[in-house]
């Protein structure tokens, strides 16, 4: 962001720094003693003229140069105009004296913008200072990009500011800078930064030990993730953790307390971040989240000892609210929630009525049910009256989103009566919220119209063309409306002040739908050409065109007022407007044709509008454009809330947290699995027995330094893949960092497995978090968040629950962060395939042939014969078929060298599918033949797919 310092705020500056240069000393308090402008102007002239010549004789040394650009700087904020000197400032950027250096950065920000030619001159410089050691020159060429932030500056060094924020070399101070540099340049060159791809890297900053850099760290991540959901998906885990530690755990540092709040800028950052994704699933999260809600609520019932303090805790404590409601609308925060609103809505506190209006908005916009809010419904009407425009403005606002049936008529008429001593900023915003009320709450049509036609009346001034539009086309497509609107609207235009917009709705209406109350006494025909003709003469072009239309239909159905219409005819065929004129003169023609055929052709009754959103609608939302920090609600109902949510989390793919999907430790304890309130310790205690150290770092493979993109996988991470298909434990990967190994245990379609991770290094990794790339019908969610650090040589474990809902192909991947010494990324493979939801059955002979024979062949059973790569080993054979979860079935075969096997898959919502398999080896051959029969063709296909590649490479 642009820092812009006042003038004297510079000029002390100046003065300051002028101890050292004795000419520019001289030079200020000349100018200081410059009484008027003119002798102000002839001391500025000929000290330019002296530095012009300066520079044009050259041979000039660094401390000459930065005194002249800095005389030329002060004139600059002085405010005359400089058109030399620009060459100088960028020459004194390549200076390697810091003095020299700094004034030559302030010259080239100051006197230089994006567009500017030289600016193109001083990137290379820029990269350069981006690439020294020296932190205070980092900061220099930091400073320079974000105050200028030209495309091609961005485009150059938007990778060295990146470079410079993760590096774990780069000091604090360093960090914070770069991520506000990339900050400035997102928000100005979006389509220049690459977000997606710097996801990861950026994520894995907000674990900063220095709250500073979390701060600014967030700040970046909350302008990329609103445009990239999915890609900054990982934050969301890491933002509850760090509020954990600050409201719940009280980790932070003293010097980040404000009068007694802890750091309240990051607080405020991290709820509003957590509002752009959708509540999570994960119950550890949700816990979590709850605590730090609930001590926030607790926090604010202390009074405060200052407005400072005040101020500083209602900023978290509205936050707080705001994300409540994201969260969960009906929950006992939010109930609490609404006392303290109903308090704070009637506070002297200006900026505290504002908070509370606003927020009690947003309650409104998401909540089911408005009877909390209507408690205070005579408070916030009261608000229209408030002495401050903003808060007028958000009562506005909270009274449009509260409305329904029951109050519509109460709330449409305060907001008529307000509307005619409104301040003309609100007036344009309250007419379409009162025409969007009254056509969405009216429950009887006279009340519409009356409410439409008092408005057009009382604000016609204020009155969109759309909002007249859409009043003539809802009384075109109601039948009902017609009569009753044609009478109202004459009334209207017979009183002395009727606004044009009014003879818009009128002329339409009459012409229309006239004819219907010509036979009320003080309706005729010529009463209602009277009526329009009277408000003529005061009308614009385009308004008299429509009436010139009007009077056509009248002569169509009204033909004896003919004569009077034609005389208008007639003298209008003669006026300057060429609009008119051929208006007058077309009518005419066709009013005069000896038949009528062709008049009532084209003045047949206008047929029903076709039905879509109301323009209303549109032109309110134009008005309530979002900001650089994207509101995650509009005012209004539920109604428009959903739909927006629903756009906006669309974008959210399958990709999720591990530690952000849902919990379902009631389905894993449910149904045949029999496990009791210790299972999981017990799970975890067998899976301490798990060796994964066996395995060096010379075998491995190394990780990737960097993230890789979605659906890739580390390359020779499946090493060890294929046979932990069949095999319950082992190794899943290892290189030089990390060696990640995994337990399992399945039962029906539902199943756990554990994940260890063990540091190889000597030193501690952070930053550890594990992302899990879903697949559709396959569940998986964890009870527990992973440790984020791992100790040298140290070793943890995650975790999972699963359920097999349905039929599923592919396998889903594990995305493994971390840092040790950069940012690491692996991608692995987990062995979670449809085989591994079986369960083994035994059969005797006549049994299993009375099954094979009952699912039949066709589509439902797949043969194929396979080459082995290796020698066949029988009793590897029927490890491996077991491991595959097949039951063994011994005597069914004659042939004791074949195989033959039976199993059940289980499915949560596609019930049990048969699966019998016969495989038939031959030893000296190497060779198979392999024949699967299931219920599901599906299933099949699938199976024979996981068996193939494992017998024609077996070695076991």
């Amino acid at each position: 962001m642009r820092v812009k310092f006042s003038k004297h705020l510079i000029q002390f500056y100046f003065i300051t720094m002028s101890s050292n240069m004795r000419g520019l000393t001289v030079f200020i308090a000349d100018i200081r003693n410059c009484r008027v402008r003119e002798l102000e102007e002839k001391r500025i002239n000929k000290e330019m003229a002296n530095i012009r010549a300066k520079f044009k004789d050259g041979n000039l040394n660094g401390y000459q140069k930065k005194k002249y650009v800095c005389k030329l700087l002060y004139m600059y904020i002085l405010g005359w105009d400089i058109d030399f000197g620009h060459m100088e400032a960028v020459n004194l950027i390549s200076s390697n004296k810091y003095s020299e250096k700094q004034i030559g950065y302030l010259g080239v920000t100051l006197l230089m913008h994006e567009n500017n030619d030289l600016a193109r001159l001083v990137i290379n410089s820029i990269r350069k200072d981006l690439e020294e050691l020296n932190e205070i020159y980092n900061c220099l060429a930091l400073h320079a990009i974000a105050n200028i932030g030209g495309r091609e500056m961005a485009e150059s060094l938007s990778f060295d500011v990146h470079r410079l924020l993760i590096s774990p070399n780069s000091k604090s101070f360093v960090k914070k800078k770069a991520a506000l540099t990339l900050l400035r340049l997102y928000r100005k060159h979006p389509d220049v930064i690459p977000a997606t791809d710097w996801a990861e890297r950026i994520i894995v900053l907000m674990d900063d030990t220095d709250l500073g850099v979390t701060l600014c760290v967030t700040s970046l991540v909350m302008a990329l993730a609103q445009d990239n959901l999915e890609a900054y998906l990982g934050c969301y885990a890491k933002a509850v953790d760090r509020l954990t530690k600050i409201i719940v755990d009280k980790e932070y540092s003293l010097d980040y307390v404000y009068y007694k709040v802890p750091i309240p800028w990051l607080q405020i950052k991290l709820l509003r971040l957590l509002q752009y994704y959708p509540a999570s699933d994960d119950h550890n999260i949700r816990n979590k989240l709850h605590n730090v809600l609930q001590t926030i609520i607790n926090n604010s019932q202390d009074a405060p000892k200052n407005v400072q303090h005040a101020n500083a805790q209602n900023a978290v404590l509205f936050e707080a609210i705001n994300l409540a409601i994201h969260l969960d609308c009906e929950s006992q925060i939010v109930n609490q929630a609404v006392v303290l609103l109903g308090r704070f809505i009637t506070s002297k506190e200006t900026n505290v009525r504002y908070l509370g209006l606003e927020t009690m908005s947003h309650l409104a916009a998401c909540v089911d049910s408005l009877e909390p809010i209507k408690k205070h419904q005579d408070t916030i009407l009261l608000s229209l009256k408030d002495k401050d425009i903003s808060v007028r403005r958000r009562g506005l606002d909270l009274l449009y989103s509260m409305c329904d049936v029951t109050n519509a008529k109460a709330i449409v008429a305060e907001l008529l009566r307000y509307l005619n001593i409104a301040d003309y900023a609100l007036r344009e915003e309250m007419v379409l919220k009162i025409a969007i009320l009254t056509e969405r709450f009216a429950t009887e049509y006279q009340w519409y119209v009356d409410i439409i036609l008092q408005l057009l009346s009382t604000a016609g001034d204020h009155v969109g063309e759309v909002v007249w539009y859409r009043v003539v086309q809802i009384v075109v497509n109601n039948e009902e409306l017609q009569e009753y609107a044609a009478r109202t609207v004459l009334i209207h235009l017979r009183s002395p002040s009727c606004h044009e917009n009014l003879v818009k709705v009128g002329g339409y209406i009459l012409g229309e739908f006239g004819i219907l109350v010509a036979n009320i006494p003080g309706a005729s025909p010529m009463e209602q050409f009277n009526a329009l003709q009277s408000k003529f003469g005061m009308c614009s072009q385009p308004t008299r065109a429509l009436l010139l239309t009007t009077y056509l239909k009248f002569i169509n159905i009204f033909p004896e007022i003919k004569g009077e219409i034609l005389s208008v005819f007639n003298r209008y065929r003669h006026v300057l407007d060429s609009e008119l004129q051929q208006r007058a003169a077309e009518y005419m023609a066709i009013a005069t044709m000896p038949t009528d055929d062709l008049l009532q052709t084209v003045c047949e009754e206008m047929p029903p509008f076709p039905e879509r959103e109301s323009a209303l609608l549109s032109r309110l939302h134009q008005n309530q454009s979002d900001t650089e920090d994207k509101r995650t609600w509009v005012i209004g109902g539920k109604d428009f809330n959903k739909d927006r949510d629903t756009v906006r989390f669309s974008t959210l793919g399958s990709r999720s947290n591990s530690t952000d999907s849902k919990s379902k430790n009631e389905t894993a304890n449910n149904g045949n699995n029999s496990n009791d309130g210790n299972g999981e310790l017990d799970f975890l205690r067998d899976l301490e027995g798990l060796n994964i150290g066996g395995q060096n770092g010379q075998n491995g493979h190394t990780s990737t330094s960097g993230p890789l993109p979605a659906g890739s996988i580390t390359p020779g991470s499946e090493r060890w893949f294929g046979k932990l298909l069949y095999n319950t434990e082992g190794v899943l990967f290892v290189d030089s960092q990390l060696q990640v190994g995994i337990k399992s245990e399945y039962h029906s379609q539902l199943g756990r497995f554990a994940l260890y991770f063990k540091n190889k290094t000597q030193t501690t990794i952070t930053s550890f978090t594990t992302v899990i790339e879903h697949v559709k019908n396959l569940l998986i969610t964890t009870p527990q968040q992973p440790a984020t650090l791992i100790s040298p040589s140290g070793q943890i474990q995650q975790l999972f629950h699963l359920e097999c809902q349905n039929l599923f192909k592919e396998t889903p991947n594990v995305r493994i962060s971390f840092i040790s010494g950069t940012l690491h990324t692996i991608v692995l493979k987990l062995p979670i395939v449809l085989t591994k939801f079986m369960e083994p059955i035994e059969l005797n002979g006549p049994e299993f042939f009375t099954r094979w024979k009952q699912i039949g062949g066709g589509s439902r059973e797949k043969q194929t014969i396979l080459q082995s790569n290796v020698p066949i080993d029988l009793q590897g054979l029927h490890s491996m078929i077991s491991g595959f979860r097949f039951g063994i079935l011994k005597g069914v075969d004659p042939n004791p060298a074949n195989i033959v096997g039976a199993s059940v898959l289980h499915t949560a919502q596609g019930g049990m599918i048969g699966c019998l398999m016969r495989l038939e080896p031959n030893v000296e051959a190497h060779m198979y033949r392999l024949t699967v029969r299931t219920t599901n063709e599906s299933v099949t296909n699938e199976i024979c797919a996981l068996l193939e590649p494992q017998l024609t490479n077996n070695s076991s």
